[in-house]
């Protein structure tokens, strides 16, 4: 038994555990901001991170539980070392969780959290008397760093989940931060000719506002009460922008230590921690071989928390805290945000409260056309996933793509004016901010052409997304050629109907009603029958041998191959009557000729600004109709599309909306 553990340390050491320790620390603290703004997993990054946050705290309790095993001749260094360690179970401040299930199982964390912190102030009696009393002070400071930041960790991971978020906002009816309204709030520039805020201004608003988003993200069905302040904050508003900063605030929330740091306590173990991290450094002398391993960790610890401690004196977070005392504080807060400009070292810090703009991609009859054999030019590496069990997987993300909002303006207008028709037209919304019309109709009810197309977009909401998907293919593919308008429509309308189409694939929690993987599967198998691959030259199969991307956007999209399929599979089902077998696909014919009876009746143009518009309505309704955990959790990879456009709709149900104006989203 002893010769075992002998080899242990030997193999490892209780120093190489205690850098691994800090290591996987500065990782969480670099990487750990990679997530608010990608929703792609973050690359390089997001591996790194999600390594870290899955083995941080188990090289941590080894570590502590290694150091009753170290040798009587270290015993002193033990009495050090364990405080540190408390202060890595800490964590960083901007990271706490890195899901939403982390939070949920918070109270059960507990006994664990008292047993480590009795284990560290076990050490400081069982070794105290052979420390010396330098040591020994310095240990007893690091002891009481390391406590408060694990304990504060676990308050985090408590106030900040969703049942603590409901409690506060059934308690707190309106929090201060909603009556203050300043003067260097009102901060315009011109965007389009027109007057907006400024971002900063924006990011005051949207912390004053954050019970509103609080509020929707429990499902409160509480209205926010009209009042002239209120009021006042929204003249010259993006709702776009505002509801962005907004979900931001609400990541910090849910998976940072946003909800503990910025109280009164919160700030002074923040004032605190470097001074007594200092004192103990200037206390702590030992001539050990050990000693550069313990600077090292005092030298980072007071690194990381002085760089903490400017964060957040520099956070907007500080900002609204002042704002909601009853005191001015105007050159404190002047002093705030001069602070946050030095902190962020010259760089946009409104650009990490963003959303990246990413919207996946994905097309059903691209998929059918694929290469299915080697001879075809199916890729080797498509090939290696079908025999290991991962082709489904290697069928997702290969086939997918991404395309930016940024590129396709018209989308977040023609989403901010349905959203606006929906709040200010009866029977849009119900008490409750909830859709009432089901999915499409709204739309569709502005043409009168709601009775036209009911009963063909499906029982369920993701059987409606794959028939307009495909109807959507078979009208563009026998639409009549349009203007140059109409081709910038054409691919605003592509972009949103492959977009529902890669939730429906890849992220289906996201979209409302009963997951139809098995319909899905049933109409590929039904598309794939009818596709015949033309023959290719070698360099041509070589080439697409070794494709590691093909999606619907790329230069590989087979565009020719999907249109002539949409052409022959809208022919042979116009008309047809209702197969058990194909029944989606007759709807999607069904539909994709209504479209193109109004084309007839009102030109090409009119019939693609009715199409783009229906999308519209499907992306409103999936957004609002969509679980508010699941937006909960996508916030910490990213955010959604169909989470700010919910929130966006929640503002406008929420705040009175008779101060915007039409062209207030943002773009």
């Amino acid at each position: 038994m002893a010769g075992g553990r002998l080899q242990i340390e030997k193999l490892l050491p209780v120093q190489f555990l205690l850098l691994v320790s800090l290591v996987l620390q500065i990782t969480l603290f670099l990487c750990a901001g990679v997530r608010r703004i990608d929703n792609s997993g973050g690359g390089l990054r997001g591996a790194l991170l999600w390594l870290a946050y899955n083995s941080a705290d188990s090289v941590s309790a080894f570590t502590m539980t290694r150091l009753w095993f170290i040798s009587n001749s270290n015993h002193s260094l033990a009495t050090l070392w364990a405080p540190f360690l408390l202060l890595h179970l800490g964590g960083p401040d901007n990271i706490v969780a890195y899901a939403l299930q982390d939070k949920q199982l918070s109270l059960r964390s507990l006994p664990i959290v008292l047993t480590r912190v009795i284990v560290g102030a076990y050490f400081l009696y069982a070794n105290g008397d052979d420390s010396g009393n330098f040591v020994l002070l310095a240990s007893c400071l690091m002891f009481a760093v390391g406590a408060a930041k694990y304990g504060e960790r676990w308050w985090a991971l408590q106030k900040g989940n969703l049942g603590s978020i409901r409690d506060s906002v059934k308690k707190y009816k309106s929090t201060p931060m909603h009556r203050h309204v300043h003067p260097q709030d009102i901060v315009l520039k011109k965007v389009n000719g027109l007057d907006r805020l400024d971002e900063e201004s924006h990011l005051r608003r949207a912390h004053s506002l954050i019970d509103v988003c609080k509020r929707a993200i429990v499902g409160s069905s509480e209205r926010e009460k009209k009042d002239r302040h209120m009021t006042k904050m929204m003249f010259y508003v993006e709702y776009w922008t505002l509801a962005e900063m907004q979900l931001s605030i609400m990541y910090e929330i849910l998976y940072t230590k946003a909800a503990v740091i910025h109280t009164w306590h919160g700030y002074s173990i923040r004032v605190l921690s470097p001074l007594a991290i200092l004192a103990s450094l200037l206390l702590y002398q030992s001539r050990l071989f050990d000693t550069a391993v313990t600077y090292v960790l005092f030298v980072a610890a007071l690194s990381m928390e002085s760089i903490s401690l400017l964060n957040t004196l520099g956070s907007s977070w500080m900002f609204a805290y002042l704002t909601s005392t009853r005191f001015s504080w105007h050159l404190l807060r002047n002093q705030v945000v001069s602070l946050s400009r030095l902190v962020t070292c010259g760089r946009s810090r409104y650009q990490a409260r963003r959303w990246s703009g990413n919207m996946g991609q994905y097309n059903m009859l691209h998929f059918c056309t694929r290469p299915d054999t080697l001879l075809t030019g199916r890729p080797l590496l498509g090939t290696l996933a079908g025999l290991v069990g991962l082709e489904e997987f290697w069928n997702r993300k290969h086939f997918s793509g991404t395309v930016n909002l940024s590129d396709h303006v018209s989308i977040k207008v023609c989403i901010g004016q349905h959203a606006q028709r929906l709040n200010m037209k009866a029977g849009g919304l119900n008490t409750l901010g909830m859709v009432v019309r089901p999915w499409a109709m709204t739309a569709l009810s502005r043409h009168n052409l709601e009775e036209k197309f009911k009963g063909i977009l499906g029982e369920e909401f993701q059987e409606g997304v794959i028939i307009l998907h495909i109807a959507t293919e078979f009208f563009l593919a026998e639409c009549e050629s349009a203007s140059p308008d109409g081709d910038h429509l054409v691919k605003e309308i592509k972009a949103l109907s492959n977009y529902m189409m890669f939730l429906l694939v890849e992220r289906p929690y996201m979209l409302p009603g009963i997951h139809q993987s098995e319909l899905y599967e049933r109409i590929c198998d039904a598309l794939t029958k009818d596709v015949s691959h033309r023959p290719r030259s070698i360099c041509a199969l070589l080439r697409s041998s070794f494709h590691y991307h093909d999606d619907p956007a790329g230069y590989n999209s087979r565009a020719n191959d999907s249109k002539m399929l949409a052409e022959k599979l809208y022919h042979r089902h116009k008309g047809q009557e209702f197969i058990c077998e194909t029944v989606r696909l007759t709807y999607s014919a069904s539909v994709a000729e209504q479209l193109l009876v109004y084309q007839k009746d009102h030109g090409p143009s009119e019939s693609l600004k009715l199409l783009l518009e229906v999308w519209a309505d499907m992306l409103v309704y999936a957004g609002n109709k969509c679980s508010r955990e699941s937006h909960a959790k996508k916030l910490s990879s990213g955010s959604e599309l169909t989470t700010i456009v919910w929130l966006m709709l929640e503002l406008f149900y929420q705040i009175d909306y008779h101060v915007h104006t039409d062209d207030n989203y943002g773009v």
